[in-house]
């Protein structure tokens, strides 16, 4: 399938789909003035999976965006529309691939619409610096409430109850067991591990939980006794798995670990089919172990037709349905629509999976600070001599969150010298630097003696260091206040000439009548020593960017040590 739509901006049109047989829909309004769209950036979202037509609203509302819906892509096809996308929103039937963003360079933004990112190469996105979006709250009612169905599905033993009596019967010996009194085990207890733990204590429930990330207070409000997992699989009736699919939670559930559930227990999975071993569920669930599992979820969906698992009596199962009310796929798709919307034109990331977590109010607060510690980066690299080896970032302030986008930033700085400016971003530039072997640190100071916002950033190259440092004056006013040894005060704005040289006369004056012969004008001069008549820096803000033979002939001036020069902005 060949995209030859293109929507007018901000609408929604639909530019195929997957055996559904509609042709590409016709543009319902002109195109906008041309000079319009010349003063404001358009951006242009596909949508990779069926979404709720009103949750897409933040996007169709926003005359910024073109909305274009392709279903069931795959293959070469995939990869051409993520490679003429700003963002693209998948829900789950949608796999991005290494292979389909091998050759993407427009991309910005994916998102998925519901919790899970397993679907998504996040590695690879992450090394294009594409921020990978998820929709966490969207559907958490919805899945805590398939899971109590599930359970009193089977604890009640509905399903069959409700064949006994298609088929004409009247079996009341059909019994089963209640839930009050019997322990709940918790695998994970964020977001919808939390809410069944809230409504199992309504069952009058027990609740154990293994969660290392949940927090003992956190515990105490749900009423959760907090226990190691074993501990959790030996204790609970029931077992409910609440867990992200990770490399270390795959397979969690293994042949061991199921063994050390109680005989006649149950096991519920409304989270990630890859958290349990199947052959090994299948064995305990017929050799007498386990009572019994509710499953929503498989290690390959759809569930073959002919899988083991669908032949057993003692087996609830439902084909993926956690978020499959229609109160959930209107609220991911509008909780992802909008996250999208934020991504791309603010810069915000608090949902981003693979970058620090930048709110849109987060971002405009710290946006002076990053701004500062990215040009801080493009300094440090141009006075660096030599290969980096490691960068140190440190950070005195009132912004609590922000010491680690403003090391990204910082790196972000540092590579747009190295790999060229628009391969780095906050997303991707701490694994710029793991991938080219450089160690960064990232330090939180104690209050700077004369300035309230203050970045510090050392880099240790193949020739020796250099520390540079900037500060915030009020909220928004940033100055480069050091370079090396030396104190000094200039805007980090334009274009930069940096100077070693002796501290004797008439260095400042031979320096500026060449450039004001080359036709150079001099914005800013500031000169720093340590000790008179020792070494000086000057830091010359300059109109302009110097060619070569110019600043070859400041380096010959006699007295001048060294000269570089950097573009800040």
């Amino acid at each position: 399938m060949t995209d030859g739509s293109v929507a007018p901006t901000g609408s929604r049109t639909r530019a195929g789909s997957s055996g559904d047989g509609e042709a590409p829909a016709a543009p319902t309004k002109e195109p906008p003035n041309p000079r319009s769209r010349a003063r404001r950036t358009t951006y242009r979202v596909i949508v990779l999976d069926p979404l709720s037509a009103s949750g897409l609203a933040p996007l169709v509302d926003d005359d910024r965006f073109e909305l274009v819906e392709r279903f069931g892509l795959k293959g070469q096809e995939l990869a051409d529309a993520l490679g003429a996308a700003d963002g693209v929103i998948v829900r789950s039937a949608t796999r991005i691939t290494r292979k389909a963003l091998e050759n993407v360079k427009r991309l910005r933004v994916i998102g998925r619409a519901g919790v899970g990112v397993d679907n998504i190469d996040v590695d690879a996105a992450t090394e294009r610096g594409i921020a990978v979006l998820n929709a966490p709250s969207g559907n958490t009612i919805s899945a805590a409430e398939l899971v109590f169905a599930m359970l009193l599905a089977f604890v009640r033993r509905v399903p069959e109850a409700d064949r006994s009596m298609k088929a004409g019967e009247w079996n009341r010996k059909l019994g089963g067991t209640e839930l009050y009194g019997k322990t709940l085990g918790l695998v994970g207890a964020g977001r919808i591990g939390s809410a069944v733990a809230q409504r199992a204590r309504a069952f009058g429930m027990r609740v154990l939980a293994y969660d290392p990330f949940l927090s003992a207070e956190r515990a105490r409000s749900l009423e959760i006794e907090l226990a190691p997992l074993d501990d959790v699989l030996r204790g609970a009736d029931i077992v409910t798995l609440h867990a992200p699919l990770t490399d270390a939670t795959r397979g969690l559930l293994s042949a061991t670990k199921l063994a050390l559930m109680k005989p006649g227990a149950v096991l519920i999975n409304a989270a990630r089919g890859g958290l349990v071993d199947e052959d090994a569920l299948y064995a305990c669930l017929t050799n007498g172990q386990l009572a019994g599992a509710a499953l929503d979820v498989y290690a390959s969906e759809p569930l073959p037709a002919e899988h083991r698992l669908r032949t057993l009596p003692n087996v609830v199962l439902t084909p993926h349905l956690g978020a499959s009310t229609l109160e959930a796929q209107e609220n991911v798709a509008l909780e992802i629509a909008e996250a999208v919307r934020v991504a791309l034109v603010d810069g915000d990331l608090s949902r981003a999976v693979n970058a620090p977590a930048l709110g849109g109010e987060t971002m405009r607060r710290l946006r002076p600070l990053l701004d500062l510690a990215e040009r801080l980066g493009r300094l440090s690299c141009t006075m660096a001599a030599g290969a980096i080896e490691r960068i140190d970032v440190r950070y005195a302030g009132a912004a609590d969150d922000g010491l680690r986008p403003l090391t990204a930033a910082v790196l972000v700085g540092v590579f747009d010298r190295i790999v060229g400016r628009g391969d780095v971003n906050l997303v991707n530039a701490v694994l710029i630097a793991q991938s080219r072997g450089m160690a960064v640190n990232s330090t939180r100071l104690a209050r700077h003696p004369d300035y309230g916002e203050y970045v510090e950033v050392e880099v240790m190259a193949a020739e020796g260091k250099i520390c540079v440092a900037g500060a915030l004056l009020g909220t928004a006013h940033s100055r480069i206040v050091r370079v090396g040894d030396f104190r000094v005060d200039i805007r980090p704005r334009g274009a930069l000439l940096v100077l070693r040289n002796n501290d004797v006369p008439g260095v400042i004056g031979r320096v500026g009548t060449l450039l004001g012969t080359a036709g150079v004008n001099i914005a800013e001069y500031h000169q720093a020593r340590l000790i008179e008549g020792g070494e000086a820096l000057a830091a010359i803000s300059v109109d302009g960017w110097l060619d070569e033979g110019t600043l070859d002939a400041v380096r010959a001036v006699p007295d001048v040590r060294e000269a570089r020069q950097v573009r800040l902005d």
